[in-house]
């Protein structure tokens, strides 16, 4: 049986945010993921400044709405945009793929400091008054963009993902998980950006939205326990998922059972030998747009899954049996919701077949 399905795929924490209501909310475009037209938008909270959250580890105290905010992930900057806050946007960096469409017309006039991570001295140059990441490691003392406590001297505020984070260690600064991401703790992080720009109301329709589909692409969707293997990039030594990051809850919300279910790390370089031995039924494969590396893109893995004597011995290559993602769907994001539809559309026309 042949089938292939070519998909476009996010993840209980508490916030400790206050919040009062206080007046109508800012108008929100209808167009946007979560969001519906203003005169149907229930009233805002206003939040209460100066703001304080735990953040990895870290007290971040926020005395005012941002006006100059830096994201330098494609992660945050696409929830920024869900929010409706391009205005506040003076940077943007590390792209894997182009921007959502349905952000593409507030992406536009952002600018794009880098497609990789920026240096300090670019960042700096922007003058921002707040840094977001999805990633611990631009905040890494080496290899890193610059540290908190660097952002800090000049005055810049930082927010780190919670999806990155356990029990105040950044997981992808150096740390490892001990227990599968929850999705709760993306709707986390939209909430708490929410709050920290004061659009909370924003922030409560895009996790409504983000819950409603994931429901509905999940509808009827029984994977039966078949096994998967979740292929991020490289072709000699592959970055497979491992238990407990972004795309293994993936697995786990859709009913496939992942078999490097014993890598602790996100992504683990694994060898070709252990994916032939374990032989998943499907092979998730990220279609990376950024095109910087050997099987970045969909069909650089294809032709090599068909060409290398090894992988080609996959009854899932075999039966063309593939699922592609793009890479910000295959980490913690709002693009999870596209992943979990294209693999709901998968499975129901297997079984229709």
């Amino acid at each position: 049986m042949k089938s292939q399905t070519i998909a476009s795929m996010t993840l209980a924490a508490a916030m400790a945010v206050t919040l009062t209501a206080c007046g109508p909310s800012e108008p929100v475009d209808e167009d946007r993921p979560g969001s519906e037209p203003a005169d149907e938008t229930p009233d805002e909270g206003s939040t209460e400044y100066p703001l304080t959250l735990e953040n990895c580890g870290r007290e971040v105290t926020v005395e005012a709405p941002p006006t100059r905010v830096v994201s330098l992930d494609q992660n945050s900057t696409e929830i920024l945009l869900s929010l409706g806050l391009e205005d506040r946007l003076i940077g943007t960096a590390s792209w894997t793929d182009p921007v959502l469409p349905a952000l593409a017309e507030a992406e536009e006039d952002v600018p794009r400091l880098s497609d990789d991570a920026p240096t300090y001295e670019v960042v700096l140059d922007a003058d921002p008054d707040f840094i977001t990441a999805s990633f611990g490691r631009h905040f890494a003392l080496e290899g890193g963009v610059a540290s908190r406590e660097r952002f800090d001297e000049t005055g810049m505020e930082s927010y780190l993902s919670p999806t990155d984070c356990e029990d105040g260690t950044s997981i992808n600064g150096g740390g490892t998980r001990t227990r599968m991401l929850e999705i709760d703790t993306l709707y986390t992080e939209i909430r708490e950006l929410a709050a920290i720009f004061d659009v909370p109301a924003r922030g409560e329709a895009l996790v409504a939205d983000l819950e409603e589909r994931a429901e509905e692409a999940l509808d009827g969707v029984d994977a039966d326990g078949a096994t998967v293997a979740f292929w991020f990039a490289d072709t000699r030594t592959p970055y497979m998922a491992g238990a407990y990051g972004s795309a293994a809850r993936l697995a786990e919300m859709s009913g496939m059972e992942n078999v490097l279910n014993d890598a602790p790390d996100d992504w683990p370089a694994v060898g070709w030998e252990t994916i032939v031995e374990r032989d998943p039924d499907v092979l998730v494969l990220g279609d990376l747009q950024r095109a910087r590396f050997p099987g970045d893109l969909l069909e650089d893995k294809i032709e090599f899954l068909t060409a290398d004597p090894l992988a080609r011995t996959l009854d899932a290559v075999e039966d063309q049996e593939y699922i592609a993602l793009h890479g910000a769907e295959m980490n913690p994001s709002i693009r999870f919701v596209d992943g979990l539809e294209k693999i709901g559309e998968f499975w129901k026309e297997r079984d229709a077949e």
